[in-house]
């Protein structure tokens, strides 16, 4: 008798303490009422004013709400702010109850977006909270106009911040001067706790004091917190020191900018110990004995960078230009230059583990723009031709009378920028900048003769272990910092290139990289790299990356267009490297996932057949728009895959023209060690429908391995739906679970004869079927009891695609 006298009791005081609060919260919803335009509505319920009352008080009542009886809290959970809700989240789940559905409308009621299709909610109340954290910060959103959002006793950055996983900075850095002021110094510090993803998209150029507080919330949040990967999105037109900025500080580097205060975490952290016996391989300092590439590179770079900021007050003054005439004869000639009698260059010659003698001395100079004229003017000892540097956008900076934006910019401004950027460059085509002539001369070698100061005082911290750079296009100097920060690396487990124009850099990339594979700890297990051109044809390069990085697991390439190397008619066609490419046998590596996207011609099978040789351990294969010279060239890559790929496990096919090849297709529903194929907009019934359709479905009734065959986009029609339907019959040994016909012409008449198929023959349920864009909208009756059926013996997944629309469409873009 306790417990109901325990919920009496508790019951008896919730309305004693709502009664005495009733007349306060009906005045409150009686005023607003008056004012409405749509009339008087419907006065609310005694328990919903109560509730009211109740959720107004929550500073006083909160402990006595807590311990309500779970059927009346589930009533005034509704009623409560964000605050309280999240609060109260622990307890409501003690007492079974959930507090999702009330999370997912205050999204659709306040957020007003829709979460993408391809995501995955599984908490509703992290994913608010989250959002209205980056809407607070940004200040697009209002707190004071919804009593939800309002509360004097809490701030919303604070309370919303240890549910921020991933932030986002764009534009000008808007945020970053917030996060790092004194009043939000906690709000700070839980991020650096809870935050795992830093992501920078449509960044513009900012002043000096944004990049300060982007300095010191890098540091908080990389070296001193818990970030683990940082993405770059759409930047048309980096600049320089700020991408430069964001990289060293990914990689663990840090140096207080000019005039910045001293971090406290790091005086805290060294306060009271004794320096470690390895802690000189973390401090840049003048008595290190040897200090690596990486750290050379990201140390000059930045003293450059810190003495420029020094220097003004708005921008960094745009480097000196020297026209491509003079340097050529300036390095042609070999002028005196006492700077270069003290400091000679490192000849092509030597090799790249080469060290200068002791007695050759420290490679300085002034910041000024002479003395770095004066340092960068080196030509190399050997005539071998340099890899031409990658052409860099011009800073907006360095045209006369282009100006700093301070308020937001529309995307018509940024567009016509960027094109005017770009044509400036078009109409300065014999020009090109210092550090183009200088990283031009050094090929990749040290990084000190780019003739900026060390840095001494510089601290290397805890650092990312994913980066991604989309679209964001690699200057030269960009990219050889990039590469030289590589080279050390060792914490990065995933690197994401894509559409960075990283042309013949690509060369460098594939040294430091060779050279982060040396590296003892090399985390390096996924590389993605995707662009418009390479100088190396795409099976040459993958053939490159293999034996570069042999303990990589995941590689994912693409290459839009053809090479240059493709056509041998075109003039000045140098070759690579001869180390980067070569004839030798590539060693056995440990690549599990490989996904190749190819440009258009045909491809040598002989190369890729090398690179799956080497590759015993593959379990995924995706071609996308590969194209053979003959159907025994592709019969020779599955014979490849047959023979030395044994564990191979899933297989991808996507827009290949397939229908010569009908008797490889055969050969691999045949394979016993597949799982999962996918033939993709691969035209596989194009020639011969009657007779390879009956020897497919025979080839799969025997497979009793074979667990998914995706078939969209290959025209199978009504007829080739109800030939597939045979799988499932009482005679097949087939095992299929997954089948995706997405794409194939498919009507509601013969979508549901295939239901009564499947219903005559009794599978039971077998999976998942997908039905995406097909011709469903001609008979929605039919179509509806189609899928009715159905779904008694599989789990359909379709839509509302209106296929007369997507036809005037297709037929609008021939």
């Amino acid at each position: 008798m306790a417990a109901p006298e325990a919920w009496r009791a508790r019951s008896c005081w919730f309305c004693e303490v709502a009664a005495a609060t009733t007349m306060e919260a009906t005045s409150r919803e009686a005023a607003p009422a008056k004012s409405s335009a749509s009339g008087p509505s419907a006065p609310p319920a005694l328990f919903e004013l109560c509730g009211r009352a109740v959720s107004a008080h929550m500073g006083v009542l909160e402990s006595g709400v807590w311990a309500l009886p779970g059927p009346i809290l589930q009533s005034i959970l509704p009623l409560l702010n964000i605050y309280y809700l999240e609060r109260i989240e622990e307890t409501a789940l003690k007492k079974g109850l959930s507090t999702q559905a009330i999370w997912r409308r205050l999204w659709d009621e306040l957020m007003k977006t829709r979460p993408s299709s391809l995501e995955s909610v599984t908490c509703w109340r992290a994913k608010f909270m989250e959002a209205f954290f980056s809407h607070v910060l940004r200040g697009t959103i209002d707190v004071s106009s919804d009593r939800r959002l309002c509360d004097q006793r809490f701030s919303p950055l604070l309370h919303s911040s240890r549910h921020v996983r991933q932030l986002t900075i764009c534009n000008m850095l808007q945020g970053a001067t917030e996060l790092v002021a004194e009043p939000n110094r906690r709000v700070l510090e839980t991020l650096a706790s809870s935050l795992h993803t830093l992501k920078f998209r449509h960044l513009l150029f900012s002043d000096v004091a944004a990049q300060q507080s982007l300095r010191q919330l890098l540091h908080q949040l990389i070296h001193h917190g818990a970030v683990s990967q940082v993405s770059l999105y759409s930047w048309p037109v980096p600049e320089s020191a700020l991408f430069i900025l964001i990289l060293t500080m990914s990689a663990g580097f840090w140096q207080p900018g000019p005039g910045g205060p001293p971090c406290r975490l790091c005086g805290e952290a060294s306060r009271g110990r004794a320096p470690s016996r390895d802690e000189g391989s973390l401090l840049l300092g003048s008595r290190r004995p040897r200090r690596d590439a990486a750290e050379r590179c990201a140390a000059a770079l930045m003293a450059s960078r810190r003495k420029s900021e020094a220097k003004q007050t708005a921008r960094a003054a745009p480097a000196t230009r020297v026209t491509r005439r003079s340097t050529q004869e300036s390095l042609t000639a070999g002028g005196t230059d006492p700077k270069r009698e003290l400091h000679p260059p490192a000849t092509s010659h030597e090799a790249p583990g080469t060290k200068r003698p002791p007695s050759a001395p420290a490679t300085t100079s002034s910041a000024s723009p002479s003395s770095s004229t004066s340092s960068s003017k080196r030509a190399p000892a050997s005539s071998a031709p340099q890899p031409k540097p990658l052409k860099r956008f011009k800073r907006a900076a360095g045209k006369k009378g282009a100006r700093t934006r301070q308020g937001p910019g529309t995307e018509s401004e940024d567009l016509y920028d960027f094109v005017f950027i770009v044509a400036g460059e078009k109409e300065d085509g014999e020009e090109m900048e210092i550090g183009e002539v200088a990283c031009g001369a050094l090929d990749g070698s040290d990084p000190s003769c780019l003739g900026l100061p060390a840095l001494e005082a510089s601290q290397r911290f805890r650092s990312i272990s994913t980066l991604e750079l989309f679209t964001v296009p690699l200057s030269t100097e960009a990219a050889l910092t990039l590469c030289h920060l590589l080279s050390s690396w060792v914490s990065l487990e995933s690197l994401t290139l894509s559409y960075n124009g990283l042309g013949s850099n690509i060369f460098r990339l594939l040294d430091s990289l060779r050279a982060l594979s040396a590296q003892a700890g090399c985390r390096l297990r996924a590389l993605h790299l995707s662009d418009l051109f390479s100088p190396l044809p795409i099976l040459e390069l993958t053939r490159a990356i293999v034996r570069a990085l042999p303990l990589l697991r995941v590689l994912s390439i693409r290459v839009d267009h053809p090479s240059q190397r493709d056509n041998p008619a075109v003039p000045g066609n140098a070759g690579p490297p001869s180390h980067i490419i070569g004839d030798e046998e590539i060693p056995e590596n440990c690549l599990e996932q490989l996904e190749m996207g190819f440009p258009r011609g045909a491809q040598p099978a002989p190369l890729l057949c090398s690179v799956l040789k080497a590759s015993g351990s593959l379990q995924q294969l995706s071609l996308d728009s590969a194209t053979f010279a003959s159907p025994q060239d592709f019969g020779l890559v599955l014979q490849t895959l047959k023979e030395y790929n044994l564990v191979l496990k899933r297989l991808s096919f996507h827009d290949m023209n397939l229908a010569d090849c009908q008797s490889e297709v055969l050969f691999l529903l045949q394979n016993l060690t597949l799982q999962e194929i996918t033939f993709s907009f691969c035209r596989l019934f194009e020639k011969r429908p009657a007779q390879f359709l009956p020897e497919m479905v025979a080839a799969m009734k025997g497979n009793s391995t074979l667990k998914g065959l995706r078939l969209p986009g290959n025209r199978l029609g009504n007829a080739g739906l109800l030939a597939l339907a045979d799988v499932f019959s009482e005679d097949s040994s087939s095992s299929l679970c997954q089948l995706d016909i997405s794409s194939n012409c498919i009507k509601p008449d013969g979508l549901l004869e295939f239901a009564k198929r499947l219903e005559r023959w009794g599978r039971g349920a077998f999976g998942h079927l997908r039905l995406f864009q097909n011709w469903l909208d001609q008979d929605a009756v039919t179509a509806r009891e189609a899928i009715r059926r159905l779904r008694a013996t599989c789990h359909v997944v379709s839509d509302s695609w209106d296929s007369s629309q997507a036809f005037a469409d297709y037929v609008s873009t021939m």
